[in-house]
């Protein structure tokens, strides 16, 4: 289960690395090659309800069907303050997809203002307060962006697994344990049903639309964190299928701004020093 499992500490670093990097240039972001595959759980027990698998197939076939979607996701996460106790961080991004190679994800806060552009052909991340757009060419289909953007850049959007081609793929990757919690009339203001999917990386606790079938809420604990930090991901105005209008895939603005080049950001997730 890949939802949010880096999210937490990759999404206020991502795209801000567009302005803490400023090397000379590198080469272009090639195709991604597919992850290797994971190794079998060995010992460990798989207890999957059928009803739980049943509605995650069925909010991942409905997203894997729709030939455009747009959502906003509101994303918070945890991290420890100077008295050692968690501090709620929030971001919130405009997504905009067309499958099967364009994506558009605007990030007006918290923090500053970001930009992606994908096309197809380019990734562009752009910083407007900065004036500066991080340019790269970019695999032929979303998925295979996806993966290059985070190997090259440690750009990760915590919904990637909404707009990936195959998300039930994504979901039950790993998968050991998925069961039904109940419903509920209060997340989305739409009735959900609630389940928990637990993985090699995640405990997660998801809320479907019980009418719509789409994903309204997702909490994650991390695997094997001591503080048990929980990050969410809040998925609202959803439009499938509708018309998207040309241009949407890049900004004039871009046009005018200082270029720079997709690379890590200085200072790892790990908290160690990059070495050069």
């Amino acid at each position: 289960m890949k939802v949010l499992i880096v999210a937490a500490l990759l999404t206020a670093a991502s795209l801000s690395s567009v302005q803490a990097q400023q090397q000379p240039t590198a080469p272009a972001v090639p195709a991604a090659s597919s992850p290797a595959p994971a190794p079998p759980n060995l010992g460990v027990k798989v207890e999957i309800e059928p009803a739980a698998l049943a509605l995650v197939k069925a909010m991942s076939e409905k997203l894997a069907a729709a030939k455009t979607l747009s959502f906003t996701a509101v994303t918070t996460y945890e991290s420890t303050d100077r008295t050692g106790e968690p501090l709620a961080y929030m971001t919130l991004s405009q997504v905009t997809l067309q499958r099967p190679n364009k994506l558009r994800v605007i990030t007006p806060g918290d923090g500053p203002r970001t930009e992606f552009y994908y096309d197809g052909k380019t990734a562009q991340a752009y910083e407007p307060a900065a004036n500066l757009v991080a340019v790269a060419e970019a695999p032929d289909t979303v998925d295979a962006m996806l993966r290059a953007a985070f190997q090259y850049a440690a750009i990760y959007f915590p919904f990637t697994d909404v707009i990936v081609s195959d998300p039930l793929k994504a979901i039950t990757e790993n998968l050991t344990i998925a069961f039904v919690v109940g419903k509920s009339i209060v997340v989305g203001g739409v009735p959900t049903d609630i389940v928990v999917l637990v993985g090699k990386f995640a405990h997660v606790q998801l809320w479907i639309g019980s009418d719509d079938k789409l994903p309204r809420l997702a909490r994650v604990i991390f695997i094997g964190d001591p503080a048990h930090y929980r990050h969410a991901v809040a998925l609202s105005d959803w439009k499938l299928d509708q018309p998207v209008a040309a241009g949407s895939f890049t900004s004039a603005a871009l046009a005018g701004a200082r270029r720079i080049d997709f690379v890590p950001p200085v200072v790892p997730i790990t908290g160690s020093v990059a070495k050069k």
